[in-house]
């Protein structure tokens, strides 16, 4: 038992030193991930706007011909003008040719409805590009820098994450289950030590009774206020020491 509570430490001490490589990174991997998604939003409305404006000449190119087609009707029904024989086809054919002289115009206003778009899409694109442009540039910039960093502890880091490797194999699956979960939610420690007859990680006083069943080491205990697991000095001095 006193290995297994050991080996919990161990693997704390190793997570801890992860997490202070993990904050000399800073806010910069955070602002990679919010540059990317920004570079994303602005590559997908550039691409709806481009979309929208491709239907749009669609539109147009199917409204002109629709356009060319009453044209060609109107001539029709103009060249038959002469040839009726009575008022009622006077009055039927005068119908069709102001009925597609509508459509016509109905068509033509459409166009230039659709044309008007089409230049508000092309100014916002032009509009969006030079934001995308500065994104992409910061990005690499940040870039930059967060991979300087990593790189410059990268050696340790390699070194930390093979040693954790090896201890997380030594952890039995309830341990290690327990000490995720506490991990999580208290923010990176999971494992605590009594110092001034306190949990380390809460800082309240651990009652005396508890403290000596602690330092027997004969099973997990944890804190009644934090739920740390609480290990004695004995491990902590031996594996910090080590």
């Amino acid at each position: 038992m006193y290995n297994r509570i050991k080996i919990l430490y161990h693997l704390q001490k190793i997570d801890d030193q992860l997490d202070e490589l993990e904050e000399l990174r800073g806010d910069l991997p955070n602002m990679v991930r919010d540059l990317e998604e920004k570079i994303k939003n602005l590559k997908t409305e550039i691409e709806s706007k481009e979309n929208e404006q491709k239907e749009s000449v669609t539109k147009r190119d199917s409204n002109e011909s629709e356009i060319e087609k009453h044209r060609e009707n109107q001539k029709k029904f103009k060249a038959q003008l002469y040839q009726v024989r009575n008022n009622k086809e006077y009055d039927a054919l005068t119908k069709e040719i102001d009925h597609t002289e509508e459509q016509i115009n109905k068509l033509e206003s459409e166009n230039n409805s659709l044309a008007d778009k089409s230049k508000n899409f092309t100014q916002e694109i032009e509009d969006i590009k030079p934001r995308l442009e500065e994104f992409k540039g910061e990005l690499k910039e940040t870039e930059s820098d967060l991979k300087e960093i990593i790189k410059a502890n990268e050696r340790e880091e390699t070194k930390l994450r093979d040693e954790r490797k090896i201890i997380e194999s030594e952890v039995k699956k309830s341990d290690m289950s327990a000490y995720e979960r506490i991990r999580k939610a208290k923010k990176g420690t999971a494992v605590a030590t009594i110092r001034r007859s306190a949990c380390s990680g809460c800082h309240n006083i651990v009652p005396s009774q508890r403290q000596l069943e602690i330092r027997r080491n004969n099973r997990l205990f944890f804190c009644e206020y934090c739920g740390r697991i609480l290990v004695s000095s004995e491990i902590s001095d031996e594996v910090d020491n080590k």
